[in-house]
Parts: C-alpha cells; sequence; structure tokens
C-alpha cells in the first residue's frame, strides 16, 4: 500500500487514500501492454473491404471474339482481370479481425497501463467528478485546476450523462466507466483524472 493524494474539482487538496501496490505500483509490462494495444486496435477494425472478382464483375457472359483464324490471344470474357474493366484476383473481402486475449494477461496490461501512469504522475485522484447540469465550463474548470490542459481521460465508477455530455465537446478529453477501462484509453492520455470511487471500484475488480 501507499497513499496518493486526493483533490476535489477546484484542485484544492482535500486529502489521501491508500493505493494497491499489486494493481497500481508494479514493474509496467511494456511488452504485454504492447500486446493489449494491438488486441484493442484489432477489434476496433470493421474489415468492410471488398472487391469485385471475375466472376461478381457486371457483363463478360459472351465471349469477345472468336477463337481461331483472327491473330488475336484467346478471350472467354471482357471480365478477365488483365482486361480493363475486369474483376480483381484474389480480392479482399470483409473479414472479421477481431481476436481474445487470455484473461491474466489482461488484467496484466490493464495494472501495467495504471502503475505507469501514477509512476510517471499523469494518475490525479478526485474526491468527486459530478455535475448537476451540462456545463462545459465547469469540466474547463476542473482541467485547469489540476494541471491537465491537453488529452485527458476522465473515469467516473457510473456513467453521468452530464460529465460525460459536457467533457466531449472538449477537444482531446475523453470519458469512461471504471468497469469499462482498456489499455489503449489508458496509455492515449497526458493525464488520468479518476474519481475516488472508481479507484475503488478497480480495485476489488483486480485484486
Amino acid at each position: 500500500m501507499f497513499n496518493i493524494t486526493i483533490f476535489n474539482m477546484e484542485g484544492s487538496n482535500v486529502g489521501e487514500m491508500e493505493l494497491e501496490e499489486s494493481i497500481f505500483g508494479i514493474i509496467p509490462n511494456e511488452s504485454v501492454m504492447h500486446d493489449a494495444v494491438i488486441n484493442y486496435q484489432a477489434n476496433q477494425r470493421r474489415g468492410t473491404q471488398s472487391a469485385l472478382t471475375r466472376g461478381e464483375v457486371r457483363g463478360g457472359g459472351r465471349k469477345p471474339y472468336k477463337q481461331n483464324k483472327i491473330d488475336k490471344s484467346r478471350a472467354g470474357s471482357i471480365r478477365m482481370p488483365h482486361w480493363r474493366g475486369g474483376g480483381v484476383v484474389f480480392a479482399p473481402k470483409p473479414r472479421d479481425y477481431s481476436y481474445r486475449l487470455n484473461r491474466k494477461v489482461k488484467q496484466l496490461a490493464i495494472k501495467s497501463a495504471l502503475s505507469s501512469k501514477v509512476q510517471n504522475k499523469e494518475f490525479i485522484v478526485v474526491d468527486e467528478i459530478k455535475l448537476d447540469n451540462y456545463r462545459t465550463k465547469s469540466i474547463v474548470a476542473m482541467l485547469n485546476a489540476l494541471g491537465a490542459e491537453r488529452k485527458v481521460l476522465i473515469v467516473t465508477p457510473l456513467i453521468n450523462n452530464f460529465v460525460f455530455k459536457s467533457a466531449n465537446n472538449i477537444p482531446g478529453v475523453e470519458t469512461a466507466v471504471a468497469d469499462s477501462l482498456n489499455v489503449y484509453n489508458i496509455l492515449n492520455c497526458d493525464k488520468l483524472i479518476i474519481a475516488k470511487e472508481a479507484v475503488t471500484m478497480i480495485t476489488e475488480m483486480y485484486s
């Protein structure tokens, strides 16, 4: 266990909390984090690339000219791949690029990503991230108070539409719920701002 400072949304120090060393204080495994990022990116691919093969291109059902005694190469269709307007040889078709990682590998990658943020002082705990209405200025004020002015990931314990929709108006700011965190989002931000209750949830999930 080790302690980390807790701030409020105004940027004031309001206390400390203990972080589980087995989750937030391990030596980051770069190889596993890389595997998790590649897995995330592969799973995001739509795989919709498609081209027409010779059998799918419209036309070409009739032999374009007779085969013998005309001093031309033999041709059975005007949609052959080497003819203009013809089909594509070994044409790409829609496919599923997704694959799964082992559960222990995913957990180690999450722990490594969180630990790297703590070690680089890019992990900011806020006592409560809450808004009572849609107000982007409140999120901007919080980011300025916490010194997070570039790419930021805001993590809350539950979906809060006031927070999420207000933050989505700010370029470079992403939001997430504690139980849906992934390694890509964690590593892709300069500052990770997380609610105290979300830290508790993560500790319980990965202990």
